[in-house]
């Protein structure tokens, strides 16, 4: 389909631009029945779109897509019956007649389809019928009336269909009711079901609603001449049916629906027919309320029928009046329920109904109405006042005659308690104000009973929801009032005179004061009425109206209310705009002074809120207006009538003591301005006698005043404050009496602390040329007198806390007024120490705890301004008191923390905060004052150091408070410096060192502050660089942005926020700083905080990142404090952090930095070892590293030999240090699993260094003094190694990590398993152990041999043999594998292991000459390619002279037998002899190993004899010590006989013997040697007669042999060889030797045998 691409919200939505086509409409209407409730409600729009602009066209596909599709969904039928109800309802006179027709027909076909009821499809088809009908009445009723025929009950919705068409279209229905009503009065009998009673019902209602707004409309209708009485006797039928049977019926709904058509019938009925039915009608529609819970709909009929019988004045009401009256009333007291339309819909049916039997039975009403208006339940009440302001309002004329009556009995209700009713009482107060009730005489009651309640205070537990709707609370009561009294004011003119000036006596008494500001909004709009329309009495005869307060009085209460102007709802502004209302009243010369004054502290007051409004200076600004009004009236007895006035108005404020306190200070200025010195002291006589002194608050009030006075009337202040306290007030009791407590002794203490608080008062406000001459003789003496103990130079014990806070607050003051006189002249206060010693004490007592008393505050207070004072404090006093000072304050409790006191001595909450605020104020004060006698970098520091400490406190709370406290000091700082010489700010490095760390604090609170300080410290930093103050840095500036990003808790982001403040830091600071603010941030390292320990550590690395190019002397420094932190450091994440340190320092200093930690003490420790981890962290560094070292492993002495003792001879090797700390350090980097590039790129060369670093280290020592290199002497006293290190060790375990980290797994699993490592350690198998390495990293490793063997090759020319050896031995196993020969290393090897053949080193030449052997295991296709030098080697090594063991000769002939397996015979022809030659000698050695090798070559050299006579006889030489070897004792020479006589059996020349030997000489097979040799020497007579001599003779010398079993075999050899030899061969033998022979052996024989 083709949709307009101007916009896409739906794939449905069709845009008005768009062509109408049919694919469209389709598409539509298919998708009208989408799932999706959205897409369904678009569809229908996009249809209705195009059913606007082609109505017709569309109607007809609906109409068409419906006939085509009969068996569609229903709920898809009802949405396109909507559809087209919304275009007929829009587009009704565009569409054709003839289509109009078509819709009708398919209407009502689709309406009556089905028999049974589907509401939704058949509503949206009658639908269209009403929509259509409209304006098409004539047809729809055409069609409806085919369908509603007589005798026939029509389909449900045919009849709603008519009833919807009497409602909308009232002219065109009406006229064919009559023929309706008729058909439809038969059907009514007919019908059986309760659904069609109530649509018959609801239609008969709805037909009598349309007859008479037809009738009530005549002029407007088609046909006037409609009369009532054409449907009167149709109606009557119907009602007799519905009245007499079906409002009978059970079902509720049909009862309901048949009284509401009752009540619209009624009107219709002839006169006498209703007359005749009401007796009956009222009483049961009444009696409906008690069947159903709906009333409205029975409200409403009653409400007609009774509009119905009054209107033809009809007399049955009379008798029905009373149960009326009762019933209505019941209904009238229901609860509303203003979220329920029905309830309130019935309340004013109920209203209607007594509205309507007013007119007719007006008395009997009213009598009734205040009858139940003098019940007390609650319910009767309000609905009476209902009622009854209800017939106020709406029946004016009648309630004319019984105002008074009404008036009389309103007295009752007034007193009533429930705010529900007082509610009503309001409405109907407001009502009768409107209609002139309340000019009458009692009229003043019903205004005060306003007045009061807008002075209702809160509902207490307001923030429970009542459970009752209906529930009124104080608040909305006092709002409702309120709204009254300004109706009043404003609308209702006839009250003006009443409410002018008489609301002038709610102002002053105190229980109205809560009232305040809705009086004083309606005087003020009734005198500016009263003034713009020249009226007399504006101004206001306060003589000649006794019962309106003094002006005195008023003037007073409403500057007392100005004072406090957000209390009472925001009372201030009106009452001083009341004020200036009352200007000509209260005295004529305020006016002009009040019309000046006032509006600027209006407009003041308008721009300020209850947090904002500074308290102390609006309340100056009013004592300001005060004396400004005083001398405008320039009247002495006026101002002491004021004076004396407010005096006695003072009780008026027992309640509310700030404002009290208030107006004593009104009452100090009013004073200042009376020149009658009788009438001042007369005034503080009064105020000192009448103060309630236990308060303290009244206490501060009554000091101020009389300190205001004494700004004027020092001398007799003075004078009055000594008379007072010798008064009796102040006496005690005497005689014998004495010893026990004055009963008022307690209430003497709090006048004595007034009297003591009235001097500090006195002293601030005294005139200052004036104070220093009384200062010692009078204030401060009678301070000291009334505390009861001298207070200078004793220590203060009084317990009372009264007393304390009030000396407290009195020092303070006078300290205050000293300092301000010093400023004229010079003064040195001499009590200062004393003083503050005292202050000190009382700091020094508070329990550090809690908190319950202002003590801390105040005595703060009093010190900060001490502190001004000369003589200044010692540097000692100085520090102890700021010591104290933040201990007492740092170290509380934070102020929602549960206080463990007695329950009498617990402050709430908000009375802990208010301490807490002001102790810090004053705290930031003090410190504040002492920072300013020596604002310098050095003063900022001794301040700074008594907080610092708290900065990284374990509690949330300290940290806050001290950083904030940095915070305020910064603040101070900056704004008071001014920068003359030219001086550095020379601990900005420590102050960030300190701060920077705790942007990352747990505390949201501290982070902010300490990004707060550290931006002012950087401006500090500015303006000592010359920058002016108003200068703004960008980068400084963006620390703003930072700041927002600290209130993330995220840890990733707060370190990235101080890693970008880190950067700002290093741009701003002075290099001269960045060593104090580096070493700062390592003691940060160990923060107890551990976010503050990472970001000190972000801080760190980032400052060296940025500046630690330049540390370059400090390195060493650094990392010896690394070393120290880290060994504190229990966060890893720290630990990483320090790791990333050494690294940075490592890219920029690497050579420093390596010989510093080389240099640590041996073993290295955990720290130690972890910052060599760290240095392979990087991989390219790690390079360096591993090169630099490999380097020097191979320049420097791995030992120095040593002599053992003087005593002992011999040497020892001595590990060198340098070089095993190398080691060590290799071995720790390589732990690091991110050295694996690294290790991987060096491995050749690593290999190699510590392989051969491995062999330098057998068998050697650890030096004594193994730590004689550790930069330091502290760090030589461990010289002493521990047990567990071994310089082999190391080397091990570092060549071991070097193998895994390359990840050669494969070659460290079957080493881990052999025990090789443990072998290289062993000085007698470290070849072994070598050996093992070679052959598994030749099997594994393959690959990586070459570059390891080029790097192996320069080491065979070390001087040191160990080394030799181990590279020897590596070397000689690789030639035991093939891989040599794949990987081309074969001539390198060879090459290698021929130079070694002629080593100093017997046991180099011995590997060597294994090397060579190996070849064949490994290579033996090279074998004879090599032939020449293995043979000559071979030879050479058996030859070998210096060879104590035989080693090389064992290994040379184990050699060559590998060798002889793969030569050529042509290599080895012509040395046959020879080899066995050599080899000879050896058959008889005492070795085991050397004999059955040996034997071994012997069989392997065989193979070379064949058919050369001179190798047979070799073999005849041998055989008898073969066979002899037979009975060795060495199960390893028997096998290697038994092999060797197996190899030459085809050499000796005898088919016998072959045969024996081949069968009989098997390595795993056991021999019965008597019976082999028994056999054998047969064979030998037979093949070999000639030999036989030769034999015997060879036999004869084993006799001798060192092996019995040898001897033995020999004697057993002989003598079988003798009982088998045939007669004539015995002269061939030489009988004597045998004989001989034969007793030596004979003992062994019989041993054996």
């Amino acid at each position: 389909m083709v949709l307009c691409t101007q916009r896409k919200p739906c794939m449905f939505e069709i845009c008005p631009l768009c062509i109408c086509s049919s694919e469209v409409s389709l598409s539509l209407l298919d998708a009208a029945n989408d799932r999706d409730p959205v897409v369904q409600e678009q569809v229908r729009k996009s249809i209705l779109t195009l059913g606007k602009q082609q109505p017709d066209k569309i109607l007809g596909m609906c109409q068409d897509y419906l006939v085509k599709h009969l068996k569609l969904a229903t709920g898809h039928r009802v949405i396109i019956l909507q559809t087209l109800e919304l275009i007929v309802q829009f587009k009704i006179d565009e569409i054709s007649y003839k289509r109009i027709k078509s819709i009708i027909s398919l209407a009502s076909d689709e309406m009556t389809r089905s028999k049974e009821v589907v509401a939704d499809w058949q509503q949206a088809a009658s639908s269209i019928l009403v929509a259509v009908g409209k304006r098409y009445i004539n047809d729809i009723m055409e069609e409806i009336l085919s369908k509603f025929q007589p005798g026939v009950l029509p389909h449900l919705f045919v009849v709603q269909t008519l009833a919807s068409l009497s409602e909308s279209n009232v002219y065109g229905m009406v006229p064919f009711l009559n023929a309706i009503l008729g058909t439809m009065l038969p059907m009514l009998s007919m019908t059986k079901q309760d659904t069609m009673k109530c649509i018959f019902a609801s239609a008969l209602s709805r037909f009598s609603e349309s007859i008479l707004e037809y009738l009530a409309n005549l002029d407007k209708a088609p046909d006037p001449t409609v009369r009532k009485d054409t449907f009167s006797s149709e109606i009557y039928a119907s009602y007799d049916i519905l009245f007499s049977n079906w409002l009978q019926s059970r079902d509720p709904k049909l009862r309901l629906t048949v009284a509401e058509a009752l009540g619209s019938m009624s009107h219709l009925m002839a006169h006498d027919k209703l007359e005749e039915q009401l007796p009956k009608l009222i009483p049961t529609v009444v009696s409906l309320y008690k069947k159903n819970s709906e009333h409205y709909i029975i409200s409403k009929s009653l409400c007609q029928i009774l509009e119905a019988s009054v209107n033809m004045g009809s007399r049955v009401l009379e008798t029905q009046i009373d149960n009326l009256l009762l019933t209505l009333h019941q209904e009238v007291c229901a609860p509303v329920d203003y979220s329920n339309p029905p309830t309130v819909k019935n309340h004013n049916e109920v209203l209607r109904c007594f509205s309507i039997l007013a007119n007719t039975f007006p008395d009997r009403l009213i009598v009734f109405v205040l009858q139940k208006l003098e019940n007390n339940n609650e319910r009767n009440r309000m609905g009476s006042l209902a009622v009854l302001r209800h017939l106020i309002n709406s029946s004016t004329s009648l309630m004319e005659t019984k105002k008074l009556v009404i008036l009389t009995s309103l007295r009752q209700p007034l007193s009533d308690q429930s705010n529900k009713v007082k509610k009503m009482v309001v409405q109907v107060i407001s009502a009768m104000a409107h209609h002139g009730y309340l000019e009458l005489e009692g009229g003043e009651l019903l205004v005060k009973f306003i007045v009061h309640h807008c002075a209702l205070p809160d509902t207490l537990n307001c923030g429970r929801h009542p459970l009752d709707p209906e529930d009124v609370t104080n608040e909305a009561l006092r709002s409702i009032c309120e709204n009254t009294l300004h109706l009043f004011t404003t609308t209702v003119g006839r009250l003006t005179d009443v409410l002018w000036p008489s609301l002038l006596c709610y102002l002053t008494p105190a229980q109205y004061s809560s009232a305040t500001t809705p009086l004083c909004k309606s005087l003020i709009l009734l005198g500016n009425k009263k003034k713009a329309s020249q009226e007399p009495n504006y101004i206001i005869s306060f003589s000649e109206q006794a019962s309106l307060p003094s002006p005195y009085v008023l003037m007073i209460r409403l500057l007392v209310n100005a004072a406090f102007p957000f209390r009472g709802r925001g009372r201030g502004a009106p009452s001083l705009r009341l004020l200036c209302v009352l200007s000509p009243s209260i005295h004529p010369n305020t006016q002009k002074v009040w019309e000046t004054e006032i509006p600027p502290l209006l407009s003041s007051l308008e721009e300020s809120t209850v947090e904002s409004l500074n308290t102390k200076s609006w309340e100056d600004s009013l004592l300001e207006l005060l004396s400004k009004t005083l001398v405008a009236v320039s009247d002495d007895r006026w101002s002491c009538q004021l004076s004396a006035e407010a005096t006695h108005y003072l009780p008026t404020y027992n309640s509310s003591l700030e404002e009290k306190s208030f107006l004593y200070k009104c009452i100090g200025v009013t004073l200042q301005l009376c020149s009658s010195r009788d009438a001042v002291r007369k005034q503080l006589q009064e105020v000192l006698v009448s103060a309630r002194h236990a308060d303290a608050m009244e206490r501060t009030g009554v000091a101020i005043g009389v300190g205001l006075c004494a700004a004027r009337h020092f001398g007799d202040t003075l004078a009055k404050l000594e008379d007072f306290s010798k008064s009796d007030a102040l006496k005690k009791a005497s005689g014998i009496f004495g010893l026990l407590k004055d009963k008022n002794e307690v209430d003497i203490e709090k006048v004595k602390s007034t009297l003591i608080l009235c001097y500090g008062y006195v002293a601030l406000h005294s005139p200052p040329d004036q104070l220093l001459s009384k200062m010692d003789s009078n204030i401060l003496k009678g301070i000291n007198k009334h505390f009861n103990t001298k207070v200078l130079g004793i220590k203060v014990e009084t317990k009372d806390l009264t007393m304390k806070l009030s000396l407290i607050q009195s020092v303070g003051l006078v300290a205050r007024a000293v300092a301000a006189c010093v400023q004229r002249q010079a003064y040195v206060f001499s009590k200062k120490h004393e003083l503050l010693a005292v202050i000190m004490d009382f700091i020094k007592a508070e329990p550090a705890d809690t908190i319950r008393t202002p003590i801390r505050h105040l005595a703060l207070e009093t010190c900060a301004v001490l502190v001004n004072l000369d003589p200044v404090l010692t540097e000692n006093e100085n520090f102890d008191m700021l010591s104290s000072c933040l201990a007492s304050v740092y170290r509380l409790p934070p102020a929602d923390s549960p206080d463990g006191g007695k329950e009498d001595e617990l402050l709430s909450l908000q009375e802990r905060e208010a301490l807490y605020t002001d102790m810090f104020g004053a705290l930031h004060d003090l410190l504040r004052n002492v920072l300013a006698r020596d604002l310098t970098p050095d003063g900022l520091q001794s301040v700074f150091k008594h907080i610092e400490v708290y900065l990284s406190s374990k509690l949330d709370h300290e940290r806050e408070r001290a950083v904030n406290t940095t915070a305020d000091l910064l603040e101070f700082y900056l704004a008071s410096l001014t920068v003359k010489n030219m001086v550095t700010f020379h601990n900005l490095g420590a102050l960030l060192g300190r701060l920077a760390p705790r942007c990352t604090d747990p505390s949201p609170l501290v982070r902010r502050a300490a990004m707060d300080c550290i931006y002012t410290l950087l401006y500090i930093q500015l303006r000592y660089d010359g920058f002016a103050l108003d200068y703004k840095d960008e980068s400084v500036e963006s620390l703003i942005t930072l700041r927002e990003k600290l209130n993330n808790p995220d840890h990733t982001v707060l370190y990235r926020t101080c890693s970008e403040l880190t950067k700002i830091i290093s741009k701003r600071l002075p290099q001269q700083q960045l060593n104090t603010l580096i070493f700062m941030l390592f003691e940060g390292l160990v923060d107890p905080q551990a976010n503050c320990s990472r970001a000190s550590s972000v801080v760190l690395n980032t400052l060296l990142k940025n500046r630690g190019a330049g540390l370059q002397d400090l390195v060493p420094e650094i990392l010896e404090v690394l070393y120290i932190r880290l060994q504190a450091i229990s966060e890893e994440q720290v630990k990483v952090a320090v790791a990333q340190s050494i690294l940075i320092l490592a890219t920029q200093h690497l050579q420093t930095v390596i010989n510093t930690l080389i240099a640590y003490p041996l073993p290295f420790d955990n720290w130690i070892c972890e910052m060599w981890i760290a240095l392979g962290s990087d991989s390219t560094l790690a390079s360096q590293i591993m090169d630099m070292m490999m380097e020097k492993l191979s320049v420097v002495a791995p030992y120095v030999d040593k002599k053992e003792s003087m005593l002992r001879p011999g040497v020892s090797k001595v590990a060198t240090s340098v070089p095993l700390a190398m080691t060590c350090a290799l071995r720790e980097m390589m732990l690091n699993g991110q050295t694996a590039d690294a290790v991987v790129s060096l491995l050749p060369r690593l290999f190699g260094a510590l392989l051969v670093r491995l062999g330098s280290s057998v068998g050697v020592q650890l030096p004594k003094d193994i730590n004689s290199n550790s930069l330091g002497p502290e760090r030589k006293t461990s010289s002493k190694a521990p047990a567990f290190f071994d310089v082999c060790g190391v080397a091990v375990e570092a060549l071991r990590i070097l193998l895994a980290r390359a990840q050669l797994d494969e070659v460290v699993k079957p080493l881990d398993a052999q025990g090789a490592w443990e072998k290289m350690q062993d000085q007698q198998r470290h070849v072994d152990g070598v050996t093992m390495l070679a052959r598994a990293m030749a099997k594994h490793a393959g690959p990586r041999l070459p570059a390891i063997v080029e790097n192996l090759c320069p080491c065979l020319n070390n001087i040191y043999e160990c080394q030799r050896v181990t590279v020897t031995a590596f070397f000689s196993e690789l030639l035991n594998h093939h891989v040599v020969t794949e990987l081309m290393m074969m001539d390198v090897l060879m090459n290698s292991m021929m130079e070694r053949i002629s080593d100093t080193s017997a046991t180099v030449r011995m590997l060597s000459i294994r090397g060579l052997g190996n070849m064949a295991v490994g290579s033996p296709e090279k074998v004879n390619k090599y032939a020449k030098e293995l043979l000559a080697a071979m030879s050479s090594g058996m030859e070998e002279k210096d060879d104590p063991g035989k080693r090389i000769t064992l290994e040379a002939m184990t050699g060559l037998s590998k060798v002889l397996l793969y030569l050529d015979k042509k290599n080895v022809q012509l040395l046959v002899v020879y080899i066995f030659m050599k080899i000879k000698p050896f058959l008889e050695s005492e070795n085991d190993e050397i004999r059955s090798t040996s034997i071994m070559l012997l069989g392997n050299l065989s193979k070379f004899g064949s058919g050369e006579a001179i190798f047979k006889d070799q073999i005849h030489n041998v055989l008898v010590s073969l066979l002899l070897h037979l009975n060795d004792p060495s199960p390893q020479v028997v096998k290697a006989s038994k092999y060797a006589m197996r190899m030459f059996a085809p050499v000796v020349g005898s088919e016998q013997i072959m045969a024996m030997f081949q069968n009989h000489l098997h390595e795993d097979k056991g021999l019965h040697y008597g019976e082999f040799i028994n056999d054998l020497t047969k064979y030998i007579i037979q093949d070999f007669p000639g030999m036989l001599n030769f034999y015997h003779i060879t036999v004869i010398q084993f006799f001798k042999s060192n092996w019995a079993e040898v001897r033995a075999g020999a004697a057993m050899f002989i003598g079988f060889l003798l009982g088998n030899l045939p007669e004539e061969y015995f002269s061939y033998m030489n009988m004597g030797s045998i004989t001989n022979g034969m007793f030596f052996s004979f003992a062994v024989v019989c041993f054996i045998f």
